[in-house]
């Protein structure tokens, strides 16, 4: 599987984006446990609502983050979350 870069991301109604207070970071909750997140990945999850596709992902965090280039390093990232089962693309 592979980012199809037209479709709308959303993520994974299986599992939950939170803000863990023990840790002191986002986390992705699931039934088997749990995985912390560094803040570049929660703040990449949390515009994977079904809305947008990568293009726009890349812009919206470009202009917040007020750089550019960063389309290789979220690809690479929602990759990896595709695999994991974290997001999904209809």
């Amino acid at each position: 599987m592979s980012i199809n870069p037209d479709k709308p991301i959303k993520f994974s109604p299986l599992h939950r984006l939170q803000w863990e207070e023990a840790q002191q970071k986002d986390v992705i909750l699931y039934p088997e446990g749990m995985v912390e997140l560094n803040q570049s990945s929660a703040e990449i999850l949390k515009l994977c609502d079904g809305t947008r596709n990568l293009a726009q992902i890349v812009s919206d965090l470009e202009l917040k983050f007020a750089t550019s280039g960063l389309i290789n390093d979220i690809t690479a990232f929602l990759e990896v979350a595709l695999k994991n089962g974290w997001i999904q693309q209809d």
